[in-house]
């Protein structure tokens, strides 16, 4: 019998991760979380003074960059050259350079190889950008999951202040806006809700909500 495979796209701050975890745990299923490999990679690119702008020293720099996902006791962990950097890959400067290395093509295919080998050893729950789309277009189950400009920046604004980080509740709307024109107008595999995944704005819903309609929509797999 063949794996079961789940792909959650969708934009920046729609809650992607949070429910794809929830609903990864429900099911029994290996949570993939793709967005945090492409953050690692960007952290790698910061720590090396490398510019937004150089593509060829990132290009260069993936070469010297080893992103691996282990699971333990249920929870994962992104290593960087063997480094867990879970607690390093989610501030504004990572979730910038993310979106900006993240169109090179090259960066991409180094995720895409791991990802792909993952879906095809596990049952397995991912989210990013270009999974239904890209990374696994026979996914058993597609999701397009989004919500407005403006919820999925306070959402993000809350998280921050809630590390008790200062920031602008506009500036993150404006770096949203900028992510979304970034994501869907780049030249190689750019966000796009795919032909058979089915669409659901979470904009006026909870988590709780949000993960029991898709497990609604994904129960029927197998595993």
């Amino acid at each position: 019998m063949g794996k079961f495979s789940i792909a959650i796209d969708g934009p920046a701050g729609a809650g992607k991760s949070t429910v794809a975890r929830a609903l990864a745990k429900r099911l029994g299923y290996i949570y993939v979380d793709t967005g945090a490999m492409y953050r690692a990679m960007a952290l790698h690119f910061i720590r090396n003074g490398i510019a937004e702008d150089d593509f060829a020293a990132m290009e260069t720099a993936c070469d010297t960059a080893e992103v691996t996902i282990i699971h333990t006791d249920g929870e994962q962990a992104v290593l960087l050259n063997g480094e867990n950097v879970n607690g390093f890959i989610r501030t504004e400067q990572v979730s910038h350079m993310t979106s900006v290395s993240s169109v090179n093509q090259k960066v991409r295919l180094k995720m895409v190889e791991l990802q792909r080998g993952l879906a095809v050893k596990e049952n397995v729950v991912m989210d990013g950008r270009d999974i239904g789309s890209y990374v696994l277009p026979d996914a058993d189950r597609k999701i397009f999951l989004t919500a407005s400009v403006e919820v999925r920046a306070k959402r993000r604004y809350d998280e921050q202040k809630a590390k008790g980080t200062e920031c602008s509740l506009a500036e993150i709307e404006e770096s949203i806006r900028e992510r979304d024109y970034r994501d869907s107008h780049r030249e190689f595999a750019p966000l796009v809700q795919a032909e058979d995944a089915v669409y659901v704005d979470t904009s006026g819903l909870t988590i709780e909500e949000v993960t029991e309609e898709l497990y609604r929509l994904c129960r029927g797999g197998r595993g």
